[in-house]
């Protein structure tokens, strides 16, 4: 550990994919992935953005190539002061390649690197062995991050227990920073009175999660007893279906997932993707009460003033849920019958808003320990980015193109859109095939040197052999020859 102190930090470095005041476009979205595959993404990197702006520090992200490029690391070193890192759940196994990739970045680093919020992932029951084949990766960037600043900040109790089983000591668990961007003293709503026919629900869904179909049977109450329900997709393959249409009423396909047209989700005026949390908050903030399974999607209605329920379905969630004290149910535990409406019942406020204040002190403290000055305690509240952000014309959520199309037009574009994403992955299966092809190609070729090589060995072997036998043959014949003789010799 190596204790950091900067006073005179003029210039400090985010990892985020998108700048908080640039406005991108659906299409500027997907082409330059400015939301890193997950707008929730976007949430926490402005939170940490506004918490590190004061008057005396200028701010700056990386871009869409969040982990950077090790190459690079000369010329951060020249141009910042520090390097700020907040993450979300990269100890899952499909995020190591890219953990490697900002572990060479670290570990070229002279500047201080704080890593401001991480996480592992596995099931709801903390199961550590599921993330034991992850350690060294882990390990090594975890040291090369507390080589260079004097905590790391996890964002709950299960990701602390599997560092210090690592071996690192110095881990504070602070949440997420998402649930601090309004600063000191916030407060969450809860329910007032019951949920009516008329009620606006606001939704998230990960299908994925959903192993028993419980989340698909709330959704299925909420379509049935709400007549205003608004579902909020995340990734970039929502916004994609959205921006592009599919041919799905065309060809009559479905799923149980909404990941078609045709699912009720995407029904007229129910699906809305919003490319920016400003915008996002501001939509949330029209509706009675959210729910979901996605962190980040209530995360966003809370910090809107709207009454959430977040159904944890993993240790990412539910560790941020015990730790912020966020309104929650385990997935697995919510009975068969439940309706959105006893959802909405079951928010408890209690634990989030007693402890806010104290939870927000320790990460305020850990940003000051590892040298980070934030605006709540050292500037203005986050008012200059406040009203920057304001006068920023963002713009507004996606929705479905299909629904303002002409329906020709649509379904044509569709399935151009469609066909070309079958080439290009029939074009991907062929290079796959290919490149398997180039290395059986490439390990014949070896094979066939090595049989050559030993060919050549044999043939060399065989020559030395023919140049070698008549000498052999003739020391034969005369000692032959001698053997006859002396028996006559004996004679005589």
């Amino acid at each position: 550990m190596v204790p950091v102190r900067l006073h005179d930090v003029k210039k400090i470095l985010i990892r985020a994919a998108k700048h908080p005041f640039d406005a991108a476009s659906a299409a500027a979205t997907l082409k330059q992935n400015t939301i890193a595959t997950n707008v929730g993404n976007l949430i926490f990197s402005n939170a940490v953005f506004k918490h590190l702006k004061t008057a005396d520090t200028e701010v700056e992200v990386n871009g869409p190539r969040l982990n950077g490029d090790p190459a690079d690391a000369e010329a951060i070193n020249e141009r910042y002061d520090a390097f700020a890192i907040p993450l979300a759940n990269a100890f899952r196994p499909s995020f190591m390649r890219h953990l490697d990739t900002l572990t060479r970045l670290v570990e070229r680093l002279d500047i201080p690197v704080v890593v401001v919020g991480v996480g592992a992932q596995t099931d709801v029951h903390y199961d550590l062995d599921a993330v034991s084949g992850l350690n060294e990766q882990v390990r090594r960037f975890i040291t090369a991050v507390l080589d260079r600043s004097a905590s790391i900040g996890v964002r709950g109790e299960f990701t602390a227990d599997y560092l210090r089983r690592l071996g690192f000591n110095d881990v504070e668990v602070i949440g997420c920073p998402s649930m601090y961007t309004h600063g000191p003293g916030f407060r969450i709503p809860g329910p007032t009175g019951t949920l009516d026919p008329e009620t606006s629900v606001a939704l998230s869904y990960t299908p994925w999660a959903d192993d028993e179909g419980t989340a698909a049977a709330l959704v299925e109450s909420a379509l049935r007893e709400h007549s205003r329900v608004t579902y909020f997709p995340q990734e970039s393959k929502d916004l994609s279906l959205l921006y592009w249409g599919d041919t799905s009423q065309l060809t009559g396909t479905s799923a149980e997932a909404p990941v078609h047209l045709t699912h009720p989700l995407m029904r007229p005026g129910r699906t809305v993707f919003p490319l920016d949390p400003r915008t996002w908050i501001r939509e949330l903030a029209e509706h009675d009460f959210a729910f979901g399974t996605r962190l980040h999607g209530n995360v966003a209605a809370l910090l809107a003033g709207v009454p959430a329920m977040l159904l944890a379905h993993d240790s990412r969630t539910l560790e941020l849920a015990r730790y912020l004290g966020l309104p929650h149910r385990r997935l697995s535990e919510v009975e068969g019958g439940t309706t959105v409406a006893d959802l909405y019942e079951q928010v408890d406020t209690g634990d989030f808003n007693r402890g806010y204040d104290k939870r927000f002190e320790a990460y305020s403290a850990f940003l000051s320990k590892n040298g980070l000055d934030n605006c709540f305690a050292h500037g203005d509240g986050g008012a200059a980015f406040e009203a920057e952000m304001a006068r920023t014309v963002f713009p507004p959520p996606v929705r479905p193109w299909a629904e303002s199309a002409d329906p020709e037009t649509a379904t044509r574009i569709a399935w151009l859109k469609e066909r070309v994403d079958n080439a290009g992955q029939r074009t991907g299966k062929l290079s796959g095939r290919l490149n398997a092809m180039e290395i059986a190609q490439a390990d014949n070729t070896r094979r066939l040197l090595d049989v050559e090589d030993r060919l050549e060995d044999m043939t060399k072997r065989v020559a030395r052999l023919e140049r070698a036998w008549p000498q052999r043959l003739a020391k034969r014949v005369r000692r032959i020859l001698r053997r006859r003789q002396r028996p006559n010799k004996e004679r005589s």
